[in-house]
């Protein structure tokens, strides 16, 4: 019972960071109708940023060497044992991480969109999309080039295991994660049912032209869209850091294809989908690893994808749109 117990936890807590990546991928989606297959990208570069604002705040050699260049900066090192030498200062150092990483992977988001998707918005569909994968490679070779190959990521938060000798693996980590995940998740829900910017996101991906003629700034939503999505990877890049201790250039690619994988499954353009997807998703990784193989757990998930998409096009939550001719 343990083992099951100790499975569904490490379910749950890899599907809360499928999911964060999904909310993207599925938010670009139900307002341009694209895939954006450079999101994995954001998820890594998320973590590099917050890796580098973790050494920045806390690490004396970083800080040396940064001041050396840098002597306007030289006040972090006042900070570092406020950071490190309380509670409260690495609470409040982790907030800082994640918002830096959030902030700044947004801003690259919404350089992207600008200047690799928007001169193609009215190109035939199969542009943005090779456009899409060309804005992955050079992000990948530019974080290997320009800041290294595989970084290790400071231990944040305790790995305790908080459930005593049962073993189920239940740390303050991965409690975390799936706690952000659903409270993003509700705000993110809530930012679009009830704001005027979420009805003006909902109006743009019904028509764009038509919300062009009513007032609203189409070009402004849908740079916020690619502001939030390539926030939130980041967001999930950061815990990924924190929970595996470790970032590469790469480490984007297969959360990327497996997030986009949760997103078709729970109905891709659907925010509730999409995370009903990343926990399904995360949930049958981590089963079938357990129970079955961890060389097939790959295998069995995306024969389960292939299965739903066969009865269920639209996916759990979405609905199959007829085109009429």
């Amino acid at each position: 019972m343990n083992y099951f117990l100790a499975q569904l936890v490490n379910g749950i807590t890899l599907g809360g960071m499928y999911a964060l990546i999904a909310l993207g991928y599925t938010m670009v989606y139900g307002v341009l109708l694209m895939i954006n297959f450079a999101h994995s990208e954001m998820f890594m570069a998320g973590a590099y940023i917050g890796l580098g604002t973790l050494l920045l705040l806390s690490n004396a050699g970083t800080q040396n060497a940064i001041s050396k260049a840098l002597p306007f900066l030289s006040f972090l090192k006042n900070l570092r044992g406020f950071f490190t030498g309380s509670t409260v200062g690495l609470v409040l150092l982790f907030i800082i991480v994640l918002a830096v990483a959030a902030l700044l992977t947004g801003c690259l988001g919404v350089l992207i969109e600008r200047f690799a998707y928007r001169p193609l918005r009215h190109a035939p569909r199969l542009a943005p999309l090779i456009s899409a994968l060309g804005v992955s490679i050079f992000l990948q070779n530019a974080f290997l080039l320009w800041v290294g190959n595989i970084k290790p990521f400071p231990s944040l938060i305790s790995v305790k295991d908080l459930s005593g000798g049962a073993g189920l693996g239940i740390t303050p980590v991965r409690i975390m994660i799936v706690v952000t995940s659903l409270v993003i998740l509700v705000i993110l829900d809530l930012f679009i049912a009830r704001t005027k910017i979420g009805k003006a996101m909902r109006a743009t991906s019904q028509d764009q032209d038509a919300s062009g003629l009513m007032g609203i700034n189409v070009n402004s939503i849908i740079a916020m869209t690619f502001f939030i999505g390539p926030a939130l990877g980041a967001v999930a890049g950061v815990f990924s850091g924190v929970y595996y201790h470790v970032v590469t250039y790469n480490m984007g690619f297969m959360p990327g294809i497996k997030s986009f994988t949760a997103a078709v499954i729970g109905g891709i353009g659907n925010l509730r989908g999409a995370m009903l997807g990343g926990f399904l998703l995360g949930l049958i990784e981590s089963f079938a690893q357990g129970y079955i193989s961890a060389s097939y757990k790959d295998v069995i998930t995306f024969m389960i994808l292939i299965i739903i998409l066969i009865f269920r096009p639209g996916g759990l939550l979405g609905s199959s749109v007829v085109e009429k001719v």
